[in-house]
């Protein structure tokens, strides 16, 4: 059983949803398609692929299903995280209800076996953010909960292990120890894999790499070519 991981697929299949990708230049062309293959040549029906979110550019969940229909007509299991794009995302146990491969998580942890978990929420803008709004502090504070709440469960089930996973990145190459990286530390993490970044700029921000004892990934889509990242083989893999 492998592990693999991939953020920001942003589909758009639905005839109403009108999102082409490839206006946002290099390594948006044909970009489902490539995934498509890339998937299809990698990930056999045992593994597991992380989704850390925006998914679908569907506002209502009836716009996303043929996004969801397409996650789920590939091979393996996907464990699936919402990004701050998956407005369709409405009701965790109906969502939980649809696929026997794909697995919402959300303030809780998915136990990939007897010690590894996959752990995670979506995240948000830290406050160090130009702007950074009440609301916001409203928001963010609710996803560290979750994350917390996420880490616990992980622990409640016997996990040794725990991949973290994130939409919004816990940290920057400019602002290394969060409230985030904290709870991280706190529960032992090793791996944490994250999206959102998109395009040359905001990848020099990106905090990969191991730092404080944790290997932070980037996933987006255009940052790995449209190819999923392996993330795990009977071990982490750098």
């Amino acid at each position: 059983m492998k592990i693999f991981a991939i953020a920001d697929l942003h589909l758009s299949m639905d005839m109403n949803v009108d999102k082409p990708m490839d206006i946002f230049g290099m390594g948006w062309e044909n970009h489902a398609l490539r995934l498509e293959e890339n998937w299809r040549n990698a990930i056999d029906d045992g593994d597991i692929v992380i989704l850390p979110g925006d998914l679908s550019w569907g506002l209502k969940f009836e716009e996303a299903l043929l996004d969801l229909e397409w996650i789920h007509s590939l091979s393996g299991n996907k464990v699936i995280f919402k990004g701050n794009h998956d407005l369709w995302w409405n009701g965790i146990n109906k969502l939980n209800s649809l696929y026997e491969d794909m697995h919402f998580v959300q303030n809780e942890a998915y136990l990939v076996n007897d010690e590894l978990a996959i752990c995670g929420t979506r995240g948000w803008i830290l406050p160090d953010t130009d702007d950074f709004t009440e609301q916001d502090k409203k928001i963010y504070l609710r996803e560290l909960r979750r994350l917390e709440n996420s880490l616990k469960d992980a622990r409640s089930k016997g996990a040794k292990k725990i991949i973290a996973v994130m939409h919004y990145p816990p940290a920057y190459v400019n602002n290394l120890n969060t409230e985030f990286t904290d709870l991280l530390n706190e529960f032992n993490v090793k791996t944490c894999i994250y999206g959102h970044l998109h395009g040359a700029n905001n990848f020099r921000k990106a905090l990969t790499g191991e730092y404080n004892g944790i290997n932070y990934k980037l996933v987006s889509l255009d940052y790995l070519g449209a190819k999923p990242k392996l993330i795990y083989d009977n071990g982490f893999v750098d």
